[in-house]
């Protein structure tokens, strides 16, 4: 049993990406030893479609927001439905012309310089 009540994002895309961005590091760290340009070439290139791969797979829903969640959606394996309209303040969802930006405040607030108004004399 969990002693923290949310989970902490594990999700197909970030274990997707995991395990592809670890192929590709170890892949490096083997070019490194045997001082190999193009297996250096290889692994950055390996950990960088890890990157992406991670990216189209949240975009796609198998990645989930940072924050709590309601209990049915801990699970890895369940898609997230609020993907398609973007995380706010998720930096991947708004690269991909998504998502709202984080609430920062009330926008209510500010006040712009146009719309103060002047007094009269």
């Amino acid at each position: 049993m969990s002693a923290h009540p949310y989970d902490h994002g594990h999700t197909v895309a970030g274990w997707t990406g995991f395990g592809i961005a670890g192929a590709g590091t170890a892949v490096v760290g083997f070019g490194v030893c045997t001082v190999s340009w193009p297996l250096l070439a290889v692994g950055a290139s390996v950990a960088l479609a890890g990157l992406v791969v991670t990216w189209v797979l949240h975009l796609a829903g198998w990645g989930k927001p940072p924050g709590p969640r309601p209990r049915e959606q801990w699970g890895w394996r369940v898609r997230d439905v609020s993907a398609r309209q973007g995380h706010a303040g998720c930096l991947g969802c708004r690269l991909a012309g998504r998502g709202r930006p984080a609430a920062t405040g009330s926008c209510s607030a500010r006040t712009s310089p146009t719309s103060r108004t002047v007094p009269s004399q």
